[in-house]
């Protein structure tokens, strides 16, 4: 017994101090350890030793085992080191991996060319807070507390006075407040209201541009438009205005473009009619310069609005504006 155990422990350690990887080292435990393991047997055999010879084989069998799990466990150890600075190393005669680059989001690729197009025309770029007070939001612009116009916007409000920007149109104010005629100017900004389905999200996207001076006519209005939305889609793209109403612009129009898929033939995505909506406009309503002081018999201007998302929708033939906001790699890829 005693010549069985120290051939064991001699054996047994030199091949943990040997073994180089992880499925040896488990073959070593189970041909040690294991129900059916060496040692294990041994150990079965005492209850046949003679009862004097019982105590010292007892002992001795107990040491051998220590060991050999300390030895097991060593091995184990130096194993993991191995591998985790084998982690660290780089193999030189590998083939280099192209890393993944990532695209310019069509939102942003929109907003900038959008702001180009206006530079290009005259206007300077501005941006201001994403928290409004409801003074600029609204009641500056020509939509008191009780104006019925406060119920299409679905404003998300942090307390009384201050809300999440419902339209950029806040920055008209803020810049005609330090600055005298003339005014050209294209605020691009995030913007909140309480809507999502297909094709409305509660965070979106606006550019809106302001131009006041002496002079100023629907037909500079007219000009401007045309210009960009043919910059945008192509000089060959239908446009049209529709009247329409906003309570800071009086008079107001809608702005139309031929419909990108038939070409004003009629289709689905333009409900037969063979056009579509891309933006808002109109005169500067003679109510929002008394908030400037500014002479309304002096001067005019015109303002517009448009929505990011929905340009790029029409531009790219993107169908569902919720795949601007899910992070998709491939999605970026198409752009």
């Amino acid at each position: 017994m005693r010549e069985e155990l120290e051939q064991l422990r001699a054996v047994e350690l030199s091949r943990l101090l040997e073994v180089a990887d992880a499925e040896s080292l488990e073959a070593v435990r189970i041909e040690i350890f294991g129900r059916k393991g060496k040692l294990t047997s041994l150990m079965k055999q005492l209850g046949r030793v003679s009862p004097e010879e019982r105590p010292e084989m007892g002992k001795l069998a107990n040491v051998v085992k220590k060991e050999l799990e300390i030895a097991f466990e060593e091995a184990k150890a130096r194993l993991d080191r191995s591998q985790s600075a084998s982690k660290g190393m780089v193999d030189v005669t590998m083939p280099g991996r192209i890393p993944q680059r990532g695209k310019l989001h069509p939102i942003s690729r929109v907003t900038w060319e959008a702001c180009d197009i206006l530079e290009r025309m005259g206007f300077e770029v501005v941006e201001g807070p994403d928290i409004e007070t409801d003074y600029y939001n609204f009641e500056s612009l020509n939509i008191p507390k009780d104006h019925p116009a406060r119920d299409m916007q679905d404003t998300f409000y942090i307390s009384d006075n201050l809300l999440l920007r419902t339209h950029t149109s806040p920055m008209q104010v803020r810049v005609m407040e330090k600055q005298r005629p003339p005014v050209r100017i294209v605020a691009p900004g995030k913007v909140y209201r309480r809507d999502s389905d297909v094709t409305h999200t509660p965070m979106f996207h606006q550019v809106e541009g302001l131009l006041v001076d002496k002079g100023v006519s629907f037909g500079d209005l007219k000009g401007v438009l045309i210009a960009f939305v043919r910059e945008m889609f192509g000089p060959d793209v239908g446009v049209r205005f529709r009247p329409s109403f906003f309570p800071f612009t009086e008079p107001s129009a809608e702005v139309d473009i031929e419909c990108v898929l038939c070409k004003g033939g009629g289709c689905r995505l333009c409900s037969q009619t063979g056009w579509l909506e891309i933006l808002g406009s109109g005169m500067v309503d003679p109510n929002v310069y008394r908030f400037v002081d500014y002479d309304e018999e002096e001067i005019s201007g015109f303002a517009f609005g448009m929505g990011v998302e929905r340009i790029a929708m029409l531009k790219y033939g993107i169908d569902d504006i919720r795949l601007f906001f899910e992070n998709d790699v491939r999605f970026l890829h198409q752009f």
